[in-house]
């Protein structure tokens, strides 16, 4: 089986900027394709509990988005051929405005915006902003959408469109069945590339997908790694890249 694509989930500033440095160092060692960043947010509600105590943990430091996009630009830096997504939610673009949220974030290096609680058609002017700074706005098709609705988001023209595999928050185990496969089918059927991730954690699942999407997303496996092994700049290091390899198939 030849390498799968991989967008991989951080928590900017989780534990600290210096862990989550070298826990995307590790990734990307590790053949991460994509850097999807989170945003701490309060209110996660599409994340499980590895993500929200990861997002409160930052939140406690008294971080702020300006901490966060200070983090992305120094993963460009360090990583300019790495595509870096933003994933957050629509109060925390939509408080400072869109468009300057927008502005913002492909300054710093951002080329994607995956935020799951603004509907594709009715994204506060997401996808135009986005596309007026060089960007792409990203929306999230899940199995619970009906059979019409899902039409219409997979024939609006986006170029990529992240399926989530099962209905409910990210975290736990996803079984890879025929069901899943005929949705990211239904998901694709416009021509838009595919982001298959929620509840990824291993090899298995990644090869199931393999020849149904773009890439496989992968992001609550990595926050439990990084928070049992935050006490060990190394360790964390080491089991990061090794994950990363397992789920790609480097290995």
């Amino acid at each position: 089986m030849s390498k799968i694509k991989l967008m991989s989930h951080l928590v900017a500033g989780y534990p600290s900027d210096e862990l989550s440095l070298t826990a995307a160092r590790a990734l990307v060692a590790g053949g991460a394709d994509i850097l999807e960043i989170q945003l701490p947010f309060s209110d996660p509600s599409a994340d499980g509990p590895a993500i929200q105590s990861a997002c409160t943990e930052v939140l406690e430091r008294k971080y702020r988005t300006a901490d966060g996009l200070k983090f992305i630009e120094t993963l460009h830096k360090e990583f300019p051929d790495v595509a870096i997504y933003i994933m957050s939610y629509g109060s925390l673009i939509y408080t400072p405005g869109v468009k300057e949220f927008c502005k913002k974030a492909a300054s710093v290096g951002v080329t994607g915006m995956i935020i799951p609680d603004l509907p594709f058609d009715f994204d506060e002017g997401l996808t135009e902003a986005c596309k007026e700074n060089g960007m792409i706005n990203i929306p999230v098709a899940a199995p619970s959408m009906s059979e019409e609705r899902l039409s219409k988001l997979a024939h609006a023209g986006f170029p990529y469109i992240y399926a989530a595999l099962r209905t409910g928050i990210t975290g736990t185990d996803t079984k890879i069945d025929d069901a899943t496969i005929t949705f990211l089918n239904k998901v694709s059927a416009g021509g838009s590339k595919i982001y298959g991730g929620f509840g990824i954690s291993n090899g298995v699942q990644s090869g199931a997908l393999a020849d149904a999407v773009d890439a496989v997303v992968a992001g609550s496996v990595f926050v439990r790694i990084i928070t049992e092994n935050k006490g060990n700049k190394d360790k964390l290091y080491e089991a990061v890249k090794a994950k990363a390899e397992e789920i790609t198939h480097l290995k």
